[in-house]
């Protein structure tokens, strides 16, 4: 029996699910809107509400284990900096799923997570800049 046993393993060992949820994590922050699995979404949104508390404590030790945990000094700087301020007056519930049908495939379900009230103008800003600075590469190389 699971009792007292939350989340899924995903056919993963812990370690290699821990690393998959800071990275998961670290993309969300970015981005702030993110498409994966149904199943990777609802497990992310407890490890990212958990994230967001602990960056609207602000204290030091606070940012050392968010550091530890999602190993992206740049994303806890934007949790710390930009993400706390924002939900310094909600109580919890920072991010929300919703279900965007089923992958070409394997017929997964796909879910899209993202924060509530979040910024629309950062979803796609590197990549953007990234092709942009490719297409140019291309062109003068």
């Amino acid at each position: 029996m699971q009792h007292g046993r939350l989340g899924r393993r995903f056919g993963r060992k812990s370690e290699h699910r821990q690393a998959m949820f800071a990275n998961l994590a670290a993309s969300l922050i970015r981005h702030e809107q993110i498409v994966t699995t149904l199943a990777k979404a609802k497990d992310l949104k407890r490890v990212v509400d958990k994230y967001v508390t602990l960056a609207k404590r602000g204290d030091l030790n606070s940012r050392r284990l968010a550091a530890a945990r999602m190993r992206d000094e740049a994303m806890v700087k934007k949790l710390f900096d930009t993400l706390a301020p924002r939900y310094k007056d909600r109580s919890g519930g920072y991010t929300r799923v919703l279900k965007a049908g089923y992958r070409y495939g394997d017929s997964a379900p796909v879910a899209v997570i993202e924060f509530v009230d979040r910024d629309e103008s950062v979803k796609g800003v590197e990549d953007k800049a990234r092709s942009e600075a490719m297409k140019e590469a291309a062109a003068s190389g």
